[in-house]
């Protein structure tokens, strides 16, 4: 018996729950030649501002005990530029969801950013970064006030064409908070977590290993807390929740679907193989067989506790 791979979120039909988190799969041209992406169910584009953006000055990146810090900068070539350049390319893969990232250092930011989108074809939904310092508030991060939070959502739910994905920071007091403010403001769907405010130093030149001093920590070494928190998460609202946080197996996929994923986002993964995504899938059909799983989206919320 094949299992059933296929998950449904927020209306939208994915052949298995394997998505290529944002910022480590590019446009998703740039792995053509290495992943077939019509074996996965989705991918993330990289973020998307309204004008292009060069990023944090080097270094950038940086190896640690079972994860890694990365402080890019949010580098990319414009939602104009992505639409012209890149989407012509991403519709000719059949049988792939494509995911826009949006981000912002202002609400005004996000509604643009989304307006230009809104004006293409192929892309099914939008993943709302709110991990953006909001510098009309301080540098406030938008994911970290639950009012700026709120407002923002309802702001960008207004001009979204398509379904809208909030993709929380873990830098929080409460992750069932700022879920259940998201779903009140209209979210269509969750994804969590993003990266771990973190900071490592070189000890004999004593100067940060990044040159923005702090980064974000990714990697399997935060998978435990992410699953805590999309434990939390998926309990406080009512509306799908993505798991993601040092995925790098078909049982990590699994535990973050117990805890309440309908499906999964992996990224640091693929640093280390860039054929990651892929092979997880084949890695994933195989563990349903062996578990007599028929339909992996049954396995949703199945921890017993």
């Amino acid at each position: 018996m094949t299992p059933d791979l296929r998950v449904s979120v927020a209306g939208i039909e994915f052949k298995n729950p394997i998505i290529a988190a944002s910022g480590t799969f590019g446009y998703g041209v740039e792995f053509e030649d290495v992943v077939h992406l019509n074996r996965l169910g989705g991918f993330v584009v990289k973020g998307l501002s309204k004008e292009p953006m060069i990023g944090n000055p080097p270094p950038r990146l940086f190896e640690t005990a079972a994860g890694m810090l990365n402080a890019i900068g949010l580098q990319n070539i414009g939602a104009r530029a992505f639409i012209e350049e890149k989407l012509p390319k991403l519709r000719q893969v059949k049988d792939v969801v494509v995911i826009a990232n949006v981000f912002g250092y202002t609400r005004e930011d996000y509604e643009h950013t989304i307006e230009i989108l809104n004006e293409a074809d192929g892309i099914s939904a939008y993943e709302l970064n709110v991990s953006c310092p909001n510098t009309q508030h301080g540098g406030i991060q938008f994911g970290s006030d639950p009012r700026t939070l709120d407002e923002l959502v309802r702001t960008v739910k207004r001009f979204a064409k398509q379904p809208l994905i909030v993709k929380l920071s873990p830098n929080v007091t409460s992750i069932g908070q700022m879920a259940y403010v998201c779903q009140e403001a209209g979210a269509d769907a969750l994804s969590l977590v993003n990266t771990f405010v973190a900071m490592a130093i070189d000890v004999e030149t004593r100067k940060p290993r990044i040159a923005n001093v702090t980064a974000g920590l990714s990697g399997p070494a935060i998978k435990p807390i992410a699953v805590r928190m999309v434990y939390e998460a998926a309990k406080s609202v009512q509306i799908p929740v993505i798991g993601m946080g040092g995925i790098s197996t078909a049982a990590d996929v699994i535990e973050f679907m117990l805890a309440g994923a309908s499906a999964v986002e992996i990224g640091t993964a693929s640093y280390w193989d860039p054929r990651a995504t892929e092979k997880i899938v084949g890695e994933l059909e195989s563990w349903c067989k062996e578990h007599e799983v028929a339909r992996i989206g049954e396995l949703t919320g199945g921890v017993q506790v």
